[in-house]
């Protein structure tokens, strides 16, 4: 199996800054995408931005500019630098990845999400 794992949420205040990290481990061949969604309570599910094993980068036009997006592939990990945070910045950070267990398998998980919190 596979487990996607996020840590580095927490409270900051208005204008600060997070690094969330998201490890993988288990049965994996490869990564093909990894990237980072968040759910405020009462509001749908929102893509913050992707990253492909090639490092191609795509940004939620509401952070563009402020997070960053970025990834290891040695260690299967995708981080996400947060600058000049916002108080609607705030909601439970979700990793998920595109992933092969074997060459031809690929599947999406998600880790469990990691709360962020900025005060206003």
């Amino acid at each position: 199996q596979v487990q996607l794992v996020e840590s580095g949420g927490g409270l900051v205040q208005p204008g600060g800054s997070l690094r969330l990290s998201c490890a993988a481990s288990g049965s994996i061949f490869t990564i093909s995408a990894m990237g980072w969604y968040r759910q405020a309570p009462g509001k749908q599910r929102e893509l913050v931005a992707t990253i492909t094993r090639t490092g191609s980068a795509n940004y939620a036009n509401s952070v563009k500019g402020r997070f960053t997006i970025s990834s290891d592939n040695a260690k299967n990990t995708v981080y996400l630098q947060m600058n000049s945070l916002k108080a609607e910045d705030t909601a439970v950070y979700v990793c998920n990845g595109l992933i092969l267990t074997t060459p031809s398998s690929a599947s999406d998980y998600w880790g469990q999400g990691t709360q962020v919190t900025v005060s206003s």
